[in-house]
């Protein structure tokens, strides 16, 4: 038996491996195995805990950086909204000044020819 089994199956090695030995293991022997078999079981059990504690804070952490992703594009239509936004007033003032200046124009040159015709 080499090293490696000597630590899987511990004292016990021997007797475990032989299918052809009959054996009778004393209530200390016993005791010894459901010992070392609990000790391994809990170490198990934490490895695993710790193996679920660490996939459940990564879970959380990819969650977190969807959300960030999601804030970012959400900030960046927010803004391009803005742009659009402001761009559009821009050339609401810009088509009202038009407007005003038409009509100005417009009034004067009804006014003028109107004037031009009563004289008449």
């Amino acid at each position: 038996m080499n090293e490696d089994e000597t630590n899987c199956f511990g004292q016990f090695g021997n007797e475990l491996q032989s299918k052809n030995a009959e054996h009778f293991y004393s209530d200390s022997e016993v005791d010894l195995l459901i010992d070392d078999i609990s000790v391994a079981a809990k170490e198990a059990i934490e490895q695993a805990g710790a193996e679920a504690a660490k996939a459940a804070a990564l879970a959380m952490i990819e969650r977190q950086a969807e959300l960030l992703r999601e804030k970012a594009e959400a900030m960046r239509e927010a803004e391009r909204w803005k742009i659009e936004a402001e761009i559009i007033k821009a050339n609401n003032k810009k088509n009202v000044f038009i407007g005003v200046i038409a009509g100005l124009l417009g009034g004067l040159a009804l006014g003028i020819t109107g004037t031009l015709l009563m004289s008449n």
